[in-house]
Order: structure tokens, then sequence, then C-alpha cells
């Protein structure tokens, strides 16, 4: 992705403003008091998780299958809510792609439909399918796929052969595992995996053994990943130290940078934009479960949480304190106001995207070719989105802050560069 530069003043004045109605010190605990809590509910709902995957291993079932669904999307629900953390947090946003990368080439992990295709000349691993055989020989490279382990999702095939779409770990590997592909494109309905896929003694799809043992060493692997950052956003973590080494201003500078990227270039861009232009479902974020209408409205929800410096856990973890709101309400009563209702506005568009999809269409439906009534609901997000990081830029002029690059998406910024 390129960036969009914002030219701002240099400055610091504002930490001595006597009329500040939040210390900068303040606001930027409660924001890793924030991710820790977030992270926290992550790693629960991920364990959660793993009861459900572990029960339907040993009882596959429809029931121990749609279970192991429902607990999926829960986790879900806390994780997005952490993303306005990337892109200013360099350590959150290396450490990302392990659990969240998207899209991804499903044949690398298990059976496709003869549609899929058996190659591409970007991937070697397109249809490598691991889960199908036990020795994988591609591009002139071995690789001893036996035994299916976290070691080798994590260090074999995540991003083999150099290439992003193969995604071996996350959230969005086991969603392929629960789900299945979605071969519904933009007509009404998600994967639908048998339980039976994970039945020893009444398999389909073949190799269910295999199948099982990838789907545990993947949900295993999300926990060591999750605990990692719980760990790392703890007191006195490598996340809230580099934070703190980054200075009042460096910090401030970093929540702004989460919430501007988050909204411009990889939700209204990257996320959105881009499948409505090309109506195309594999370019949504959920793409197996049908669930991208929520992860799209926690990420709305995780930038609110930073702003206002709020979270309402799912697990009774709830943080409230200092936030940057009260700061600019303090320097700028006019421009905290705005700021509140852009938020407020971009909350109301996806609360209706959200309304959309619980009634029925589901967001791969909403941007459809010919649509155009779920067209314009996803459009009505996007530029809200747009609309409140124009509000984002003027928040970090108010605060007198350095430069900052805010991420951007050819489909916001060069439309003609995505059709070429």
């Amino acid at each position: 992705m390129k960036s969009i530069k914002l030219a701002l003043l240099a400055a610091t004045t504002f930490l001595a403003t006597p009329a500040m109605a939040a210390a900068p010190a303040d606001v930027l605990s409660t924001y890793g008091d924030i991710a820790h809590a977030k992270f926290a509910d992550s790693l629960a709902t991920a364990k959660s998780l793993k009861a459900a995957v572990d029960k339907l291993i040993a009882e596959p079932s429809e029931a121990n299958l749609e279970a192991a669904r429902t607990a999926w999307v829960a986790a879900r629900n806390p994780y997005q809510q952490t993303e306005a953390y990337r892109f200013g947090n360099a350590i959150v946003d290396d450490w990302e792609g392990k659990v969240n990368a998207w899209p991804l080439d499903e044949g690398l992990i298990d059976y496709v439909d003869v549609s899929y295709g058996d190659e591409s000349e970007e991937n070697d691993f397109y249809a490598a399918n691991v889960i199908a055989n036990p020795t994988l020989k591609v591009g002139g490279e071995t690789i001893d796929a036996s035994n299916i382990t976290a070691s080798l999702l994590s260090e074999k095939l995540q991003e083999a052969g150099e290439v992003e779409a193969n995604v071996a770990t996350g959230y969005h590997a086991i969603e392929f595992m629960l789900w299945g592909q979605d071969l519904n494109g933009t007509d009404k309905g998600a994967g639908s995996r048998p339980a039976t896929d994970f039945d020893t003694a009444n398999c389909t799809g073949g190799n269910c053994e295999r199948r099982a043992q990838y789907l545990a060493a993947a949900t295993n692997l999300l926990i060591s990943d999750l605990e990692e950052m719980v760990v790392a956003w703890a007191p006195g973590g490598a996340a809230r130290e580099d934070l703190g080494g980054k200075g009042e201003a460096g910090g401030l500078a970093t929540i702004l940078t989460g919430m501007g990227s988050l909204s411009y270039g990889e939700l209204a861009g990257e996320r959105m934009k881009l499948g409505l232009m090309l109506h195309d479902p594999e370019e949504e974020h959920d793409c197996f479960s049908d669930n991208t209408h929520m992860s799209h409205y926690n990420d709305v929800v995780g930038i609110r949480n930073v702003y206002f410096g709020e979270y309402k856990s799912p697990l009774g973890n709830d943080v409230k304190g200092a936030s940057l709101a009260d700061m600019v309400a303090a320097k700028d009563a006019a421009l905290a106001e705005e700021m509140k209702t852009k938020l407020d506005a971009t909350l109301a568009a996806f609360e209706t995207m959200k309304a959309r999809a619980e009634g029925g269409e589901a967001y791969d439906q909403m941007i459809g070719e010919g649509n155009a009534e779920g067209n314009a609901v996803v459009q009505a997000a996007i530029d809200a989105l747009v609309d409140q990081t124009a509000s984002i830029e003027r928040v970090v002029k108010a605060l007198e802050l350095e430069e900052i690059a805010f991420e951007g998406s050819d489909s916001l910024d060069n439309p003609s560069a995505v059709f070429e």
C-alpha cells in the first residue's frame, strides 16, 4: 500500500497547556490498558474456541461443528477491536500477519472445488493440499508434512514461497477448516463443510485424521500467538515499553496513526471499496463464514475505543480512563464535537450494514453486481470512514503533532489502477 502524507506542524506546546482535561501520560496509560484487555479477551475466547474444536474432533457431529463455528465468531469480536493498534505499533503490525492474514489460497490447505483450478502462475503452492499430501514437492523443494504440527504451519507453510496468499495460520485458516469454501459467489449462502470431514469412522473429503490434526494445530497456534501479545501489552511488556519510548507526542501520534490508517486505507479502501468496485466476494474479509459485517463493525468499534478511552468487554474486563477525546475537548471544543459526530455517523452506517446482514443479506451479497441497494449501504459506510478520517487529520493538526503518514489504497486514491 502507498501512504498519504499529512504535512503537519512539529511542536509540543500542547504538553504544557494547563487547561488540558487529561494528561497525555494518562491517555497513553488508558490506551495500553485497553490493548491488554482486548488481547486478553481475544485469548480467552480463543481458548473457548479450542474447547469447541477439541469436542468436534473427539465427537464429529453437525451440532459440535456448529458450536465450533459459533465459538469462532465469538472469538473474532474482541480480536477485530484490536486492529486500531496496528500501523502505529510496529510490534502489533509485524505480528498481525500470523493471526489475521487474508485473503488465502485455500488449496494450499485442503481439497477445493474443481472450479478453483490446480495451478497458478503466481503461487507454486496454490493447490498443494497439505492435508492430502504427507510430502509436498513444490518448486524444487520437498517439505515433510507427515506430521501436521504448529511448527509445520508457521515455519514451512505460512507465506511459503514468499507468497502472501499462502496463509496457513490464524483465524482465516481456522475459518476455512470449519466452513470450507463458499461456492455461492454473491448469491446467498456461506461455506458448508460437513462434520464428517473430521469423522475418521465415516470420512468425507478423505484424510479426516490429518484434517483434524490441521485444525487442532492451527487453533493451538492461535492461542500461543495471542499469548505473545497479551504479554507484550501487560504493564512493563514490550509493547508498552515501545510506546513509552516514543514520548508523549509520539505516543499520541501512534494512537492517531492507528485510527487514521485503519479508517482510510485498510478498512475503507482495501477491505471494502476494492471488493465493491470489483463486485468480488474473494475480497470479502471473512469470506468462508459470511461474518464480514461483524469484522468490519468491530473495527469501527475499536477505533472508537481508543479515541474515547473506553472498552466494554464481553467478558467483564471493562476499561475506562483518560482519553484522546478529553484532550481534544480541552483544546478545541468545536473539533471535539465534530469528531464525535463523525464517529457516531460511521457507527450508524455500520449498524445499518450489520442489521441488513442479520436480516438475511450477507456482505458478499451486498457488494454483488446489480445490487444497487446493497452497494449503496456499503458505499455509505465507506464514505463515513473517509469523512471521519478528514476529522482525524484535523485532530492531529490541533494537537500540533509531527508529520504522520496514514495508510492509503489505490481503490480510493487511484481507482483506475485497480483495473490495470
